[in-house]
């Protein structure tokens, strides 16, 4: 009993860890959903997957639930997602949408982290965090000068 708190425990801790880890660098670079936003979505998630299919019970006889559950938590982040997308119609620019796909993979996260995935979840967080630290660099690297609205040293023709 008490090594299933300690399992339990630990999928949710992992959950806020990968949530909070994602949701400071949005923080960082403020975003509108930042730490509290990425680790409640992915201690949520975790949760819901714990529920579904607890500890000891063979998983097999359960992925009818957790597909649903994965089919839900994929679908409804989405409208959370959609948030905190803006679209500038003036200046033909959308942003947010890092963010929201932040999002989203917070979800995934936890949902991992629900399912007691542990490999899986380091390697795809220290993935994660490689394209959003140097995504952003890359892409300016690979783009002509001053060809992209979204670079702040280019403002737009009025």
């Amino acid at each position: 009993m008490f090594n299933d708190w300690i399992e339990i425990g630990a999928r949710l801790a992992l959950s806020v860890l990968a949530g909070t880890i994602i949701g400071l660098n949005r923080d960082l670079h403020g975003k509108p959903a930042g730490v509290r936003t990425h680790s409640l979505v992915s201690l949520g998630t975790a949760l819901a997957v714990i529920l579904v299919v607890p500890l000891h019970d063979d998983v097999a006889m359960r992925y009818d639930a957790l597909s649903r559950v994965i089919q839900g938590v994929v679908t409804g982040i989405g409208f959370l997602g959609a948030g905190v997308i803006v679209r500038d119609a003036a200046k033909k620019h959308v942003s947010g949408l890092t963010t929201a796909a932040a999002i989203w993979f917070a979800a995934i996260l936890g949902l991992a982290c629900g399912a007691g995935q542990y490999v899986p979840v380091v390697m795809a967080l220290a993935l994660g965090l490689l394209v959003v630290l140097c995504g952003g660099p890359f892409e300016r690297w690979f783009r002509p000068r001053g060809a992209h609205e979204d670079d702040p040293s280019n403002p737009p023709p009025p």
